[in-house]
């Protein structure tokens, strides 16, 4: 995945750290209610985690991609050049994200080096996400991720009834990939809970204050039976009108 590219699209930052990207794949899937873990699942004629790694695959300025995966299992093969795999997975996305930074510093990454974390299931993200998020975090000092600005009315619930409505106005749905220095990411999840859902929130719990970055409303996490059917059409209508 080589240099940056000198293009206008991608301007070259003076900042000399390596830029890698860090999959966790270790999840078990049991809320799409599918046999065996949802990011094997075939969509759109192969394993969902598949469409993920194509898209970092066409991210020129990556240094490396590493999927991380539960011991044992040996579904994702080195389909491409650019990625390896590491069976450390653990039980809860932050162990298995902290192992994947483990795995990256044996591999020669810096403590102020880049990682971006994304979701396996997040199979709809696309180089030019990537992109606009790296682009929004290379000259930053905390780092960032992609995120929606909440469109529909929040409601909070107690026993299946409404028992407020909840200002929307400054509320973001957080997606994936969160771009935050190795170094720092490290420290922040050996500090946080391991019950963080996200890099970002580990990254908060320092203080810091993570760039929110707009993305896109196909960029969703598969996550319930319903989600497959929409990232099979989705999916299908890139490749047909390509």
């Amino acid at each position: 995945m080589g240099s940056p590219p000198m293009t206008d699209h991608h301007p070259i930052s003076t900042n000399t750290a390596r830029i890698w990207a860090l999959i966790p794949c270790a999840g078990s899937g049991s809320r799409a209610g599918a046999a065996g873990p949802k990011q094997y699942q075939t969509l759109a004629g192969q394993a969902m985690v598949l469409h993920t790694l194509q898209a970092f695959a066409g991210v020129d300025r990556l240094a490396g991609v590493l999927v991380v995966v539960s011991p044992g299992d040996a579904f994702v093969s080195h389909s491409f050049a650019t990625v390896s795999v590491a069976d450390c997975g653990g039980a809860t996305r932050a162990a298995s994200v902290l192992s994947g930074l483990d795995g990256l510093t044996k591999q020669g990454a810096r403590q102020d080096d880049w990682v971006l974390v994304h979701d396996a299931a997040r199979c709809l993200i696309t180089p030019e996400l990537i992109n606009t998020l790296i682009d929004a975090c290379l000259d930053d000092a905390v780092g960032g991720l992609l995120a929606l600005p909440l469109p529909d009315t929040l409601k909070q619930a107690v026993a299946g009834r409404v028992a407020a409505t909840v200002a929307r106005a400054d509320k973001w749905l957080a997606q994936t990939p969160q771009m935050f220095r190795l170094g720092t990411l490290v420290q922040a999840l050996k500090q946080a809970s391991d019950a963080v859902t996200d890099e970002s929130s580990a990254i908060e719990q320092l203080g810091l204050a993570p760039k929110l970055v707009a993305g896109s409303a196909q960029n969703f996490k598969v996550t319930y039976p319903a989600d497959f059917a929409l990232a099979q059409a989705l999916l299908t209508a890139r490749t047909m009108s390509k």
